[in-house]
């Protein structure tokens, strides 16, 4: 008779859709790590081959002070705060600039939800960095921005797309989307759009030609069942519409957040029913597992990403034999991650995620935001 894993093993073999149950296994810590990892990187190769990708972007955000100020975020602050900052056009423009120079295809734009600029700011920054560098492909604004536009406007989120289409968007990240459940997102971020809302604003973006990434944030008071419980409800949207082109698993970094990073507090504080939550840092046997399970998952989706900002560099290139195909990229300017206590480096030149890669026995391919190979850098 078979054993579970054996029987998964054969479903993955034959191209089988996975189960619900079948996920909560993979991610029992008695199931042996390297197994899950080495079905996870025959899916990776059924889909692409030897390959890695990388991508040659720098991150711009406009802001940090946020109207919703969720429990999880070490970034976000309110005006008052010393550490508050919003940039001026010319910052931002100067930061184009930069990233052109440095030979970025892409520039990442997220940032807080400021409770007082207008929509019209938001739409002139993607219009005058489009306009002034129109070589830069836009990959602006997560659903929960996306959300509050069409909230500060009274217009459908359709709308509000299009126009920011018209100025220049060309793509959505996939942030925002923390976990699914509804009563975990009432203690990590419970102001904020719900799952509902960030499902619609990729499923409209998706029927407008608008490719987007989508994400999960693990390792806070989520359980296992949560994590395969989002990662369906991903799968069921990617079956309709087909326009994720990755997944991209984030580990939690509690360092500066109100979810208090164990250890750190007085254990009298650790007692009280009152006090923020107290959770661990992941493992990074838990991120290689989480990385494998989500590529199990999620069999409609071409790419799963290991973030390097997110997983460190040692577990993100390993990550590239347990199911991820993409290390994301040099990541100029990333301040959301390190803010929260990230270790990992400011951002990487092609050379050394081109080293990491080879080093992973991997074929390293400078990609555009939509997985065209771009061409081969010195």
């Amino acid at each position: 008779m078979l054993t579970q894993i054996e029987r998964i093993r054969t479903k993955i073999e034959s191209g089988e859709r996975l189960t619900a149950a079948d996920g909560e296994f993979l991610f029992r810590s008695e199931v042996d790590l390297h197994a899950v990892g080495e079905l996870a990187d025959v899916v990776r190769r059924r889909k692409n081959g030897n390959v890695a990708y990388y991508n040659v972007n720098a991150h711009l955000n406009p802001t940090n002070v946020c109207v919703y100020r969720c429990p999880l975020c070490a970034y976000s602050c309110n005006a008052d705060d010393p550490r508050a900052f919003v940039m001026s056009m010319d910052e931002m423009l100067a930061r184009g600039q930069e990233a052109r120079d440095a030979g970025c295809t892409e520039l990442h734009i997220v940032g807080g939800v400021h409770p007082e600029k207008k929509y019209e700011w938001y739409l002139e920054i993607i219009r005058q960095l489009h306009r002034a560098f129109p070589q830069l492909h836009l990959k602006a604004w997560t659903a929960v921005e996306i959300d509050w536009f069409s909230q500060l406007t009274g217009r459908p989120v359709e709308s509000v797309l299009e126009e920011m289409q018209s100025a220049g968007l060309r793509s959505l990240p996939g942030g925002g989307a923390e976990i699914f459940n509804p009563e975990i997102r009432r203690q990590i971020c419970p102001r904020k759009a719900d799952a509902t809302t960030w499902l619609h604003v990729h499923r409209t973006a998706h029927r407008l030609g608008l490719r987007s990434n989508a994400t999960m944030l693990y390792g806070h008071l989520e359980t296992t069942a949560h994590r395969i419980d989002h990662l369906l409800q991903l799968r069921q949207l990617q079956d309709k519409t087909g326009g994720f082109q990755a997944f991209v698993p984030l580990s939690f970094h509690p360092e500066n957040t109100r979810l208090i990073p164990k250890g750190t507090v007085p254990f009298s504080l650790q007692e009280n029913r009152d006090s923020p939550q107290i959770v661990h840092r992941t493992s990074a046997l838990d991120d290689l597992r989480t990385v494998a399970v989500g590529r199990l998952m999620l069999d409609n989706f071409d790419h799963v990403k290991a973030y390097w900002v997110s997983l460190g560099l040692g577990t993100a290139q390993v990550a590239l034999a347990y199911g991820a195909d993409d290390l994301d990229g040099t990541v100029r300017r990333e301040r959301i991650h390190h803010a929260a206590g990230a270790p990992s480096p400011e951002a990487l030149s092609v050379e050394q995620l081109q080293n990491l890669i080879r080093e992973a026995g991997r074929d390293p391919i400078d990609r555009d935001s939509l997985y065209q190979q771009v061409g081969v850098r010195p």
